[in-house]
């Protein structure tokens, strides 16, 4: 063999060698890339980030921390995107009502009337749900740029997103400073980590908003698919959905999803809104880690359980959706296209002395946690 073939031998075993250790470093503990998404009216820079498994793959953008795409596989092995979203960024900045993916705060869901007391002193709200504050205000954390910083994991990849909102803004007082970090793990979960630290009392509910459709972003609605609540009660609203205190039990009613059950075969019995939109108080205690839920798509074969340590979750069947919202491909959003599994404190908890207190003080630190546990069967 001349030399120039051994050069060319060792260089190509050399190659093999690289590229074997290279695979091996991103199972052992994920890649993470980062991009440039585009930029808000103001000139600050909105930057995407990609984290990627063995089996899954999960996009971020530091625009509200929102969740922009989660590719898993179905039974037969196919990639498909599982979660709503818009063609560009463009389509995010315009949005007021889906809040697609985003982390959703300073408080998650409705607060009565946009009025809360805290420490002897009202706070009045912007009334952003018909007379309710919804999700933070219009101008919530899911409008909000995060600052972003990767983490080294052995297990996965993982980007940590810091927001700090002043006191005052939205009229919540205290200075808060809150994160969540994505974790993809080569179990082919998604850990969502939140914490948040405050200068002055105030209140908090963190959650993620994101859509799911099991069967690929767009594709059919959610009627077939076979839910389980890990929720004895729930929380009974009045018409404009503010609880009205009372927790009541599941027992005979179209919410009653212990045992696993098709979404569509009670769903016409919730009469005024159309749809589910309620609070579930999930079994276990608040704090620990149990499922929440498990759903399962019986078309693709795709499942997700949701973990939690949150006292609640909100599920959501996408009843807000008319066909007017497009994602990538130009394919239309239907009522019932998405399912939304919010993990959180219960609506309107300011206001409710027999709910989990959602009150942070200085000092203390907010910390929960919730998964997202995806397969295919």
């Amino acid at each position: 063999m001349s030399g120039g073939a051994k050069l060319r031998n060792m260089t190509t075993r050399l190659l093999k060698v690289m590229l074997l250790s290279m695979t091996t470093a991103m199972a052992g503990h994920g890649l993470v890339t980062q991009t440039t998404l585009g930029k808000m009216p103001d000139g600050t820079t909105v930057d995407l980030y990609t984290l990627t498994s063995q089996g899954i793959e999960v996009s971020i953008m530091t625009y509200g921390a929102r969740v922009v795409s989660i590719k898993t596989p179905d039974r037969a092995g196919t990639m498909a995107n599982v979660v709503l979203n818009y063609s560009s960024l463009d389509g995010y900045l315009a949005d007021k009502t889906t809040y697609f993916g985003a982390i959703v705060g300073r408080y998650g869901n409705r607060i009565a009337k946009g009025k809360f007391t805290l420490d002897g002193k009202e706070y009045q709200l912007a009334t952003n749900n018909g007379p309710n504050s919804l999700h933070g205000g219009p101008t919530g954390f899911d409008k909000r740029v995060w600052k972003a910083e990767q983490l080294d994991v052995k297990d996965g990849a993982a980007v940590k997103f810091t927001y700090l909102s002043k006191d005052g803004e939205e009229n919540f007082p205290g200075n808060l400073t809150a994160s969540v970090t994505y974790t993809l793990t080569n179990a082919n979960e998604i850990k969502l980590e939140y914490s948040a630290e405050t200068d002055k009392d105030t209140v908090v509910n963190l959650t993620n908003h994101s859509y799911f459709n099991l069967s690929g972003d767009g594709s059919g609605n959610i009627l077939k698919y076979i839910l389980y609540l890990n929720a004895d009660k729930y929380t009974p609203v009045d018409s404009t959905l503010i609880p009205t205190g009372e927790i009541a039990s599941v027992e005979n009613t179209p919410l009653d999803f212990r045992k696993p059950t098709e979404i569509g075969l009670h769903i016409g019995e919730i009469k005024g809104i159309g749809g589910y939109d309620h609070n579930f108080v999930l079994n276990g205690k608040a704090g620990t880690l149990r499922i929440a839920a498990r759903v399962t798509d019986p078309a693709s074969g795709r499942q997700i359980e949701v973990w939690t340590t949150e006292p609640g979750v909100q599920f959501y069947s996408a009843i807000g959706l008319d066909g007017s919202i497009k994602g990538i491909g130009g394919v239309a959003y239907q009522k019932y296209g998405a399912i939304c599994l919010e993990t959180q404190h219960y609506p309107d908890s300011p206001n409710r002395p027999n709910f989990p207190s959602a009150e942070l003080k200085p000092g203390m630190k907010f910390h929960s946690e919730t998964i997202y546990k995806f397969s295919a069967k």
